[in-house]
């Protein structure tokens, strides 16, 4: 038969247990505790008589969530079980993790008292707490090993003018609150956006206008490979100093996201020796707290800088070589010339995909009074070593050229003064004399390894193979020449594989492609002759282009004293190519006879300012006389349309834009391939063009 335990033996059940148990009558709708067992006072160290007294309320503390003692409290008054899991507070002050059980003791239906058990959790909630720290110090080590590496490749395409943009938000999505990259100069601190190889960014930054201070973060992280900095946002630093600069940003962005921090990161963005820029983070509040976090962030902050500015001093190298061997060979090729008695058309153009520059060249020579020489020519490779040769041999053609007329003569002493030079590079050239007759133009010329002009006459192309040899400098001691006679209406063409080579194609197609297109051509001078060829074979080179087109003026249908009204120039994007295409364009007016200049001189100069300033690469310029007017057209690389001024109804590409859509009529269009081509029409004004015979282009 069972025994039924009485109360005092429950108690003394209780008494013996290891598990904290206390109870509390309901009286009046609250809570007093009438017992606690042993387990209770050894566990949070209050007796039984000072919980009666009150100690009951000293339990809970500044980190005990009280809405879950409520919602306890509120579940057992409804007569259900309830177990909660929080902070307690022993009479030492120290805080305990436990569980808490409270269960209701109903009688008629009536809630009169509840028993609590607790169970100690401190141990498991800490080695929770280690799992979880653990946790995100791998997940941050991933996050920020994952991120290093993506900025790693990101940093491969250098051309991407917003590339630092994508850097930033991928910092700011990933890692911190705020991120940016910064470079000091004249004005102080300067957002960037891209790896900007621009000459102006200072090596250092220079301590004009008050800018540098001696405890300004900025300023030492911009100058120091070490310095490793914070920016306090509720410090004032001195007024423009860059640090107060920075710090005008940083308030308003936290005024905006509450869960950024107070201190910001400054590191500097290393190149080869010498910092090039800073990055500067703004942690999260949350990381800012944990010092841990804060390294974290500090060391994945030095890292993606270290990428970014070895990428920046890349650019700026690369920047200055292209610009080096741009400008080399710029200088060694010649401004097209007015040739008296002969329509001359010239063209040069590098592949895009190389360092802008390369080693075809061409050449016209005033020899003497009555003869004309033209050359062409190609020496392999795409640097700054190939223009070099190009202009050391060009330099050779054109004095021996000046004084020994014959083409077979001048090129074998270019031979022997080659071979003796020891090029290691390859080259090629055609070089032709012209000299005028009673019927049109006597042609000798002597080719060594490279591609025969092509004689067209009538839609008959004849190839120019006699007096062809081996490469320059590789030929016997006396080379031969061929001859051929030009007559009125007649053109040749002079050009390098870059034309007509393709990886689709062999070359040989290629010259056949050209010969075709030569036997169909319908324009009536050397300009319209080049922009046809130029237009259906060079408008995707993979290899540098070089064109000369000689045509014999036919004085039934030609002004054989008005030079070809169209001309071409190529461009670096240097804002000294303003001047250049203003006084290049002026020169060509002159030539057509043109007295009211103004409105094309500054039609020119803010295409040519908007290339410079918005877009990369070369920038090409072409003036064509039309029938409806000066046609100018500025190519650049940039794909982007003339944008708007933000605010200025109906002003596309600002002011500049603006000037030119009351002098012109303009538009731009998409080029195939990347980049654009921006138009520009200028109405004569009344007699300007009259009498001018000229072809539309």
């Amino acid at each position: 038969m069972s025994h039924r335990l009485t109360s005092e033996e429950a108690l003394e059940v209780l008494d013996v247990m290891d598990v904290a148990v206390m109870i509390a009558d309901i009286i009046n709708g609250g809570s007093w505790v009438t017992w606690v067992n042993p387990a209770f006072t050894r566990t949070f160290g209050y007796t039984l008589e000072e919980m009666i007294d009150g100690a009951v309320h000293r339990l809970i503390g500044a980190n005990t969530d009280e809405r879950e003692i409520d919602r306890m409290y509120q579940e057992v008054l409804r007569g259900n079980r309830c177990t909660i899991t929080g902070i307690g507070y022993c009479d030492d002050g120290a805080e305990l993790w436990s569980t808490f059980t409270a269960s209701p003791v109903i009688i008629e239906g009536r809630v009169v008292r509840w028993i609590g058990v607790q169970h100690d959790v401190s141990d498991h909630v800490r080695r929770s707490e280690l799992q979880r720290r653990s946790y995100e110090v791998e997940r941050r080590a991933r996050v920020g090993l994952s991120l290093v590496a993506e900025v790693s490749e990101l940093m491969a395409d250098v051309d991407d003018p917003a590339l630092l943009r994508v850097v930033v938000k991928l910092l700011r999505r990933r890692l911190v609150s705020w991120a940016g990259f910064f470079v000091l100069d004249g004005a102080g601190l300067r957002e960037i956006d891209g790896l900007d190889p621009d000459e102006t960014w200072p090596r250092r930054p220079a301590p004009s206008r008050g800018l540098a201070s001696p405890d300004d973060p900025i300023v030492d992280a911009a100058g120091s490979a070490e310095a490793r900095n914070e920016i306090d946002l509720f410090r004032e630093y001195p007024a423009g100093s860059p640090a107060a600069q920075l710090v005008a940003r940083l308030r308003s962005h936290r005024a905006a996201h509450a869960a950024a921090a107070d201190r910001a990161i400054v590191v500097p963005a290393l190149g080869r020796r010498n910092p090039v820029g800073v990055l500067v983070v703004l942690p999260r509040a949350t990381d800012a707290r944990v010092v841990e976090s804060a390294g974290e962030i500090t060391a994945i902050a030095e890292l993606v800088a270290r990428r970014v500015g070895l990428a920046m001093e890349n650019a700026r190298l690369y920047s200055r070589e292209h610009r080096l061997a741009e400008t080399l060979q710029r200088a060694m090729l010649p401004e097209q010339a007015h040739v008296a008695g002969l329509d001359v058309w010239t063209y040069y153009a590098p592949n895009v995909e190389h360092a802008q520059v390369g080693g075809d060249w061409y050449d016209i020579v005033h020899v003497s009074d009555d003869t004309v020489g033209v050359v062409i020519g190609d020496v392999t490779g795409h640097d700054v070593e190939a223009a070099a040769m190009m202009g050391q041999l060009r330099s050779i053609v054109r004095a021996y050229a000046c004084e020994l007329i014959d083409p077979a003569t001048v090129l074998s002493r270019v031979d022997r003064l080659v071979s003796g030079m020891r090029f290691d590079r390859y080259a090629t050239l055609a070089y032709a004399a012209m000299k005028p007759d009673e019927n049109g133009w006597g042609v000798t010329y002597t080719i060594a390894g490279h591609l025969p002009p092509l004689l067209v006459r009538s839609g008959v192309v004849t190839p120019l193979k006699d007096g062809g040899g081996l490469l320059v400098g590789c030929a016997e001691p006396v080379r031969s020449s061929g001859s051929v006679h030009a007559q009125p209406g007649d053109f040749i063409v002079f050009y390098t594989d870059g034309l007509v080579e393709r990886r689709d194609r062999s070359m040989r197609d290629g010259v056949e492609a050209l010969s075709e297109l030569c036997a169909r051509l319908t324009s009536r001078d050397a300009a319209g002759l080049g922009e046809e060829i130029v237009a259906e074979l060079g408008a995707f080179p993979e290899d540098d282009v070089a064109v000369v087109v000689v045509r014999i003026p036919d004085p039934a249908v030609d002004d054989v004293d008005r030079p070809a009204a169209s001309r071409r120039w190529n461009l670096p994007a240097d804002r000294r190519s303003v001047g250049r295409a203003r006084h290049a364009v002026l020169g060509a007016l002159a030539a057509w006879g043109y007295d009211d200049t103004q409105a094309v001189e500054l039609v020119v100069s803010e295409l040519v300012a908007n290339a410079v300033l918005h877009a990369w690469g070369e920038i090409g310029l072409h003036l064509a006389d039309t029938d409806h007017g000066l046609r100018i057209e500025v190519t650049d690389s940039s794909p982007m349309p003339p944008a708007a001024l933000r605010g200025k109804v109906a002003r596309a590409g600002g002011y500049g834009m603006h000037i030119v859509g009351r002098l012109a009529e303009w538009g731009w269009q998409p080029v195939e391939g990347g980049g654009k081509v921006v138009w520009a029409v200028v109405r004569p004004r009344a007699g300007d063009l009259s009498g001018r015979g000229t072809d539309a282009q």
